[in-house]
């Protein structure tokens, strides 16, 4: 019997090391972008406006017109007639999803680019003034079989505040 206890408690060692060792982290980067988990969105709901009034700028805007993993939970100022491009790099194993556009005030246009398995690319032109929610996600963990994989997501999201010219 004694034998058993001792093969049982390594085997349950083994494997709480595997599970903890392989799950939320992540080794080297596999050009995915940012390394860490986004930041969940802010608690407040966008406020509304009406078509003819332009929403005022948020703090901490920025006009940044290039946009990557690493701006995820930025606030992107436009005015209309500007355009804004986002490249979120993936893997074949960690995929981000299509863009989500949720609001008024941006038009896609051509983003000009060839996508590579797992990317998500995308243009936009102001074209009135707006608020908007663009937004992403993709495996914390590979999906690819044979590898150790979890549930956990990443996500990216981008408040743009377009102005009238």
């Amino acid at each position: 019997m004694r034998r058993t206890t001792h093969r049982t408690t390594l085997a349950l060692a083994a494997l709480t090391l595997l599970a903890g060792a392989g799950c939320g982290t992540q080794a080297g980067n596999d050009g995915g972008g940012a390394d860490t988990v986004s930041p969940p969105p802010p608690s407040s709901s966008p406020s509304s406006s009406s078509p003819s009034s332009s929403p005022s700028p948020s703090p901490g805007c920025t006009s940044a017109s290039e946009l990557g993993a690493s701006d995820s939970g930025a606030t992107v100022c436009l005015a209309v007639g500007d355009t804004v491009r986002l490249s979120l790099d993936g893997t074949k194993g960690r995929p981000w999803s299509p863009v989500t556009v949720a609001g008024t005030g941006l038009e896609p246009v051509n983003s000009g680019f060839v996508l590579q398995p797992g990317d998500a690319n995308a243009a936009y032109k102001a074209v009135s003034a707006g608020r908007v929610e663009l937004s992403s996600s993709r495996p914390l963990c590979t999906t690819e079989t044979g590898k150790v994989s979890c549930k956990g997501i990443q996500g990216w999201r981008v408040t743009v505040v377009i102005t009238g010219a």
